[in-house]
């Protein structure tokens, strides 16, 4: 075993973090599958043998997936803000997790197959909310209310009123 970060987001899923892991290194960069560890013996979530944890990282940050089993579920009180150049790679992050078994949600959050939580964030959405001019954030603020997948066009046009 190498050795471990000193800070690991560990999710819980109910019997996918293999699948999961692999589909976070498909679509992310700076994502990859590690180690998969097996059960040495009957656990709640599954038997021995079968898959207990995997190793991985998602944009740079280290996670371990835990087949837990069912008693917890994935909320939105956790998800993985990914901050997005331009609209192509919002479309491509979007696209990816929603039109994988994903859902829609409001202004930039997605959920994933899993149940994982996702907010598809362009720079442009933080700088128009950050504008030193009330006035422009407010109403970039309020385009993005109406919206599930961020059109930075349309947050940029109401930012300059």
């Amino acid at each position: 075993m190498t050795k471990p970060a000193k800070n690991t987001i560990c999710l819980w899923y109910d019997r996918d973090a293999e699948e999961a892991a692999k589909f976070y290194a498909s679509v992310f960069p700076d994502s990859s599958v590690g180690a998969v560890y097996s059960a040495p013996g009957d656990f709640p979530g599954g038997k021995q043998g079968q898959v207990l944890t995997v190793e991985f990282t998602v944009l740079g940050i280290p996670c371990l997936g835990l087949n837990g089993g069912p008693a917890f579920k994935h909320s939105e009180a956790f998800s993985f803000q990914v901050a997005t150049v331009d609209q192509a790679e919002t479309d491509r992050y979007w696209a990816a997790i929603v039109g994988n078994g994903g859902a829609e949600s409001a202004c930039g959050w997605c959920k994933d197959k899993w149940g994982l939580n996702w907010q598809i964030t362009p720079i442009a959405l933080t700088q128009a909310f950050t504008d030193p001019d009330p006035a422009a954030a407010k109403r970039a603020f309020d385009a993005m209310m109406t919206m599930r997948k961020i059109d930075i066009a349309t947050i940029e046009a109401a930012r300059r009123g």
